[in-house]
């Protein structure tokens, strides 16, 4: 069984490449807090639809990536590479669909949704260019999907770094008109994103190139075969509908703050941004509870499972532990690194919201773990049957919290302890009565 050691060699990476890539979302809303509220919350609420499309490519590539840990469990190297260029092909496909589809949403139906006309013509603004990075980022999942299902994590590191480094410098820049660059704020916070995308998937190329054994894996059969996309298909169908219902419903929650009022959506854009780094270390062991599961069951050592799973879980806590600490004990301070210090009142009023949040991260540590493992064991309609009953739910009590009561922020974003606590309790359920042990991938 996998070590507290060997749980850790895989996920720190994940977890440091997750930190960089976050930084593409954390810098601009940070830069564009000294451009004005507006733009700032813009930003933040643009970030979020994008997120929208880009979650249905990453939820194929985790199909892929379960496929590529089974794989890789079950010794059968030479079958891997197959998987990885058959999903780059469709998902380049995919990418050029919802590239068109955004731009007829943006255009005529996100304005529907907006009360304030400033925030939906810098939403458009940053999309206009934002929108364009679906077509690397689809590369860079599946190739993230490779490495994390060969457990050989440590390139996420130094390719989200790239792609940190590259957006810091081009938001600087762009944003500001610093560095000889035109000063373009939203916009070029939008050109920004679409760039350090592209340095990544130079990165990964050449890196694969380079130290990979193409020929091990299978990588020189470059002819096109959609059965290989079908199987794909049928694992991450559900996880590909999974996602996007989830950060979609996600998004009505912004748009219902967005109704309250421009202040509302400010705070909640704030505590987006904890949120997002919050979750650096539980998506991180998530991912490897993904990888590391389906890797032990293609080994057939089920077993092993159930402890496997309550270690990760130990590990997630504890970080969970140290976050809640130092965050809550000067919330303010951290707060101001966020917005500007030339809004205090926005601080302030951004506190209770944030030690809500906080309150639910125990939960939020085990929660992701166990829901990833769902998935890892195969068994991803499951894990779509646990999302919808949780996010029936969740929709209700925004409708009732944000819009009929118009409850205060902090109060609105309970609806974190309502997602999360249900598919705490449900993916329980499946562990405890499901027949997930003879799952064939």
């Amino acid at each position: 069984m996998y070590s507290y050691k060997d749980i850790w060699r895989v996920s720190y990476p994940i977890m440091l490449g997750l930190l960089a890539q976050n930084v593409v979302q954390v810098t601009a809303t940070i830069f564009l807090g000294f451009v004005g509220e507006v733009e700032q919350s813009a930003v933040g609420l643009a970030g979020i639809y994008y997120i929208a499309y880009f979650t249905l490519c990453f939820g194929f590539s985790i199909g892929g990536q379960i496929m590529i840990s089974r794989r890789n469990g079950e010794k059968n190297f030479n079958s891997i590479g197959t998987i990885v260029i058959q999903g780059v092909a469709f998902l380049e496909v995919l990418a050029l669909v919802l590239f068109v589809c955004s731009s007829f949403i943006t255009k005529y139906l996100l304005p529907n949704f907006l009360n304030d006309h400033n925030v939906y013509e810098a939403i458009q603004i940053y999309l206009s260019w934002r929108i364009f990075g679906l077509f690397f980022s689809s590369f860079n999942v599946m190739f993230r999907a490779f490495y994390i299902g060969i457990a050989r994590t440590s390139v996420l590191t130094v390719t989200a770094v790239v792609m940190a480094v590259v957006n810091l410098v081009l938001d600087y820049g762009l944003i500001f008109g610093n560095l000889g660059l035109p000063e373009l704020g939203v916009k070029g916070a939008g050109i920004a994103a679409v760039c350090s995308e592209i340095a990544s998937v130079l990165f990964f190329t050449i890196y694969t190139w380079k130290t990979v054994d193409l020929k091990k894996y299978g990588f020189h059969r470059m002819k096109f075969d959609f059965s290989i996309i079908r199987r794909i298909l049928n694992i991450s169908s559900f996880t590909m509908f999974q996602n996007l219902i989830s950060i979609s419903t996600w998004f009505v929650f912004f748009i219902a703050i967005e109704h309250q009022s421009s202040r509302a959506l400010a705070i909640t854009n704030v505590v987006r941004v904890f949120y997002l780094l919050f979750f650096i270390p539980f998506n991180a062991f998530s991912a490897s509870a993904n990888s590391l599961v389906s890797n032990t069951m293609g080994a057939e050592r089920t077993k092993d499972v159930i402890p496997l799973i309550k270690r990760i879980c130990r590990m997630s806590l504890c970080f969970t532990a140290v976050i809640m600490v130092v965050v809550a004990v000067v919330p303010e301070f951290w707060i101001s690194l966020i917005a500007s210090a030339e809004n205090p009142t926005l601080i302030a009023e951004s506190v209770p919201a944030l030690l809500v949040v906080i309150g639910a991260l125990p939960i939020c540590s085990i929660s992701t773990v166990l829901f990833s493992s769902v998935s890892g064991t195969g068994n991803t309609r499951d894990a779509l049957i646990i999302e919808i009953v949780v996010l029936m739910a969740y929709a209700f009590y925004i409708y009732w919290i944000v819009l009929v009561k118009q409850a205060p922020v902090a109060v609105c974003w309970t609806v974190e302890y309502v997602y999360w606590g249900g598919t705490l309790l449900l993916s329980f359920l499946y562990f405890r009565y499901a027949k997930w042990q003879n799952k064939k991938v």
